[in-house]
C-alpha cells in the first residue's frame, strides 16, 4: 500500500519542478567575530527612527487583523507622490506584487519578456504562472529598448524592466522609456520595477509614475525594503490604473500587509529627513567605492542604486570567486552574481563609511597578493 500511495502522491503541474528558485545572498561568514553584510543592498542607516516608534507601538495590536485594504498606508503614499491611492495597491514586497501580476496576466501559452541580467524574481513568477520567459540581450549591460521591442510576439503578455536593475545597477532614461511605451503594443503590460528610484540622481532618469496617468498598459512597482530600511516587514506597493489594481485586488491575499508593517511605513514615509540622508550618503559613498576600485585596475559599471558591481578577471586565483572567498573571510559579505549570467562578478551594497574602506582595502590586498 505504501509503494501505491507513492506512486500515486500529489504531483505539482508540468513545469513547476524546473523552476530554479530564488538564492539571496549569504549573510553570514563562519568563524568571523564580525560581519559586514553587503549582499542584499540594505541601507546602513537602517529605518526612521519614526517608523521604528511606529513599529514598536503597534505591539499592543497584534492579535487584531490588519486593515485589509493598507487604506492609511495608500492614503499616506497617495498625499507624498500625488497619487489617487484607489489606484494603489500594497503587498508583501513588491515581490508579491510581481508575482500577481503574472498570475492575473499570464498563463499556458504566454510570454513575458525581461532583459539578461534582469531580477530573477521575473522568469519564477512567469514559470509559475505557466508562461514563458522571453530573456533578450542587454547593451551595455543596459536594457534595450529595440532589442525588446524585436522580441515582442503576439504571445507576449508582458515586458518588465527593473528601472535601475539589478544586479548591474545601470536605468534606462526617461525618453528610451517613452519610446518603448510609444511602440509597444497596447494589449502588452509594461512592468516598471523602479525598487531603488529613490537613489537615482541623473536628470535623464524618471521613476514613471506620470506614465501610469498617460498609457493604460504601464505599472509601476516600489518597495519599503531598500532605501526605507524596512526590507524585514516586506511591504512593497503597486501604481496602475483602476482596470488593473481592481484585477491584482480580487486576487490577492486578504490581509496581505500586516498592521505594524503598515503603521512604520506610513511613518518613513513621513521623516523625508531621513531620505534624505540616505540619499547623500549613498551619493557620496557609492563615487567614492566605484573610483576607488577602477583604481586597483577592476572594472566598476556605473551605477544608480545603492550597489556597484564589480567585474574581476576570468583568471586562477583572481577571479569573483576567489575574491569572493578572501574577502568572506575577513567577514565582508558581498554578493556572487553567477545566477544572472555574470560568474565574474561581485556585487557591493553601498555600505557604512567603516564597511567600504574596509572593503577597499581588503580589495587591494586581494589584488596586490594576486598579481604575478
Amino acid at each position: 500500500m505504501s509503494d501505491i500511495r507513492t506512486l500515486l502522491r500529489p504531483e505539482p503541474r508540468p513545469g513547476i519542478a524546473g523552476i530554479s528558485p530564488y538564492v539571496p545572498g549569504k549573510s553570514s561568514a563562519p568563524g568571523v567575530a564580525r560581519v559586514f553584510k553587503l549582499s542584499s543592498n540594505e541601507t546602513p542607516l537602517g529605518p526612521s527612527p519614526k517608523a521604528l516608534a511606529a513599529y514598536r507601538a503597534a505591539a499592543d495590536l497584534l492579535h487584531y487583523y490588519p486593515e485589509g485594504s493598507s487604506r492609511v498606508l495608500r492614503e499616506a503614499i497617495g498625499a507624498l507622490n500625488g497619487l489617487d491611492p484607489a489606484r494603489i495597491i500594497c503587498g508583501a514586497g513588491s515581490d508579491e506584487l510581481l508575482n500577481l501580476l503574472a498570475h492575473a496576466f499570464v498563463g499556458p501559452g504566454d510570454e513575458t519578456i525581461m532583459t539578461a541580467h534582469g531580477f530573477l524574481v521575473y522568469p519564477i513568477a512567469t514559470r509559475a504562472a505557466g508562461g514563458t520567459p522571453v530573456v533578450v540581450p542587454e547593451t551595455n549591460l543596459t536594457a534595450d529598448v529595440d532589442a525588446i521591442l524585436a522580441h515582442v510576439t503576439p504571445s507576449t503578455r508582458i515586458v518588465f524592466i527593473a528601472n535601475p536593475n539589478n544586479p548591474t545597477g545601470t536605468y534606462v532614461p526617461a525618453d528610451a522609456i517613452r519610446r518603448l511605451l510609444a511602440e509597444l503594443p497596447p494589449q502588452v503590460l509594461l512592468v516598471l520595477d523602479a525598487a531603488y528610484t529613490e537613489y537615482v540622481t541623473a536628470n535623464d532618469y524618471s521613476g514613471g509614475l506620470a506614465l501610469v496617468d498617460q498609457y493604460p498598459n504601464v505599472v509601476v512597482t516600489r518597495t519599503f525594503s531598500k532605501i526605507y530600511g524596512l526590507a524585514n516587514l516586506r511591504i512593497g506597493w503597486l501604481y496602475g490604473t483602476e482596470h488593473l489594481v481592481d484585477a491584482l485586488n480580487r486576487i490577492r491575499g486578504p490581509f496581505n500587509v500586516s498592521g505594524p508593517g503598515m503603521l512604520a511605513a506610513v511613518a518613513g514615509l513621513e521623516d523625508q529627513e531621513h531620505i534624505a540622508k540616505a540619499v547623500a550618503h549613498n551619493t557620496h559613498w557609492r563615487a567614492w567605492l566605484s573610483k576607488a576600485i577602477s583604481d586597483l585596475d577592476l572594472v566598476v559599471t556605473p551605477s544608480a542604486a545603492n550597489f556597484v558591481l564589480l567585474h574581476f578577471p576570468d583568471m586562477p586565483g583572481r577571479s569573483a570567486e576567489d575574491a569572493d572567498r578572501f574577502l568572506t573571510e575577513r567577514g565582508l559579505i558581498l554578493r556572487g552574481v553567477a545566477s544572472y549570467g555574470l560568474g565574474n562578478s561581485l556585487r557591493m551594497t553601498v555600505g557604512s563609511e567603516e564597511a567600504n574602506r574596509l572593503v577597499v582595502q581588503a580589495l587591494t590586498e586581494f589584488v596586490e597578493t594576486r598579481h604575478g
